[in-house]
């Protein structure tokens, strides 16, 4: 007991020193789906930094970190703190191994492969490193509708392609694109981060009906996911697509519009009529 409730204050302490906010934690989440979700985050945090920050290392400990989580799942009892705090999400929410070790073989693939030639390939990428988290989620949420995963990969990858749209000049720093390079030689760059930004929008909107099938705190946090990359989206084309120039961003006062769009179109979900019934309500 005494080793879980150290392993869950280390998670706890991941969440709070990273600014991402992908993994669902919000204050009307109930206080233990909270923990779980803590735990998910320190998974993807740590599979992130293994890539990111290992240097020449990053294979072998990548591999190493692949293995520590198939054991996992096979049931032998894990030594790294995210493990240890881990397994007890794993057992409780039923959890299946696929989306955890396709976050890691996204950090992998990142070690050797710098740009992406078309849609199909970059979207393979994406199905690895964006849609295994809302799978997740949905789960720890109770969900575990085929459609509601199919929809919830559409919001997450069309999340993650403006995000690549937004962030051509950090990647290019590191020697990466997420552009598309059959895009690059037939529309130039302003022209492949568009295609980028209509791929984004496109998929975006599916979070409309993925917020019908989920419970209240989950409905608010998907649409300030779709609200917020459909923006990040207009800030794009208000530059006219060159993010090789400069990088946009949504501001502060724009993001407390986007709160308030996001509050009100998920109370108005609560009073709509749905073919989709809510899958979870915890």
């Amino acid at each position: 007991m005494n080793e879980r409730i150290a392993a869950d204050a280390y998670c706890k302490l991941l969440a709070a020193r990273h600014y991402e906010n992908f993994i669902v934690a919000g204050p009307l989440v109930h206080a233990e789906l909270r923990v779980h979700l803590r735990r998910i985050y320190g998974f993807c945090r740590t599979t992130d930094d293994l890539g990111d920050e290992s240097g020449g290392d990053a294979l072998s400990r990548l591999a190493r970190w692949r293995s520590e989580v198939v054991a996992l799942f096979e049931g032998a009892a894990p030594v790294h703190p995210v493990l240890i705090a881990l397994r007890e999400t794993v057992n409780q929410c039923t959890l299946p191994s696929q989306p955890f070790l396709d976050l890691i073989q996204a950090n992998i693939e990142d070690q050797t492969i710098k740009s992406y030639e078309t849609w199909p390939d970059l979207l393979g990428y994406c199905m690895l490193s964006a849609a295994p988290v809302g799978r997740m989620v949905l789960r720890v949420f109770g969900i575990h509708s085929a459609t509601a995963e199919k929809l919830s990969d559409d919001v997450c990858v069309g999340l993650q392609l403006a995000n690549h749209a937004q962030d051509v000049t950090r990647d290019r720093a590191i020697g990466r694109t997420y552009l598309l390079q059959e895009d690059i030689r037939a529309f130039g760059v302003a022209g492949a981060v568009r295609a980028l930004c209509e791929r984004a929008t496109t998929l975006l909107q599916s979070g409309r009906a993925l917020e019908a099938m989920a419970p209240y705190p989950l409905r608010l946090q998907l649409a300030l996911y779709r609200l917020g990359g459909l923006s990040i989206c207009r800030r794009i084309a208000a530059l006219d697509y060159r993010t090789d120039l400069r990088r946009p961003s949504v501001g502060g006062s724009r993001r407390w519009v986007i709160f308030i769009q996001a509050v009100l179109q998920s109370l108005h979900r609560l009073k709509e009529p749905s073919s989709a019934q809510a899958v979870g309500s915890r």
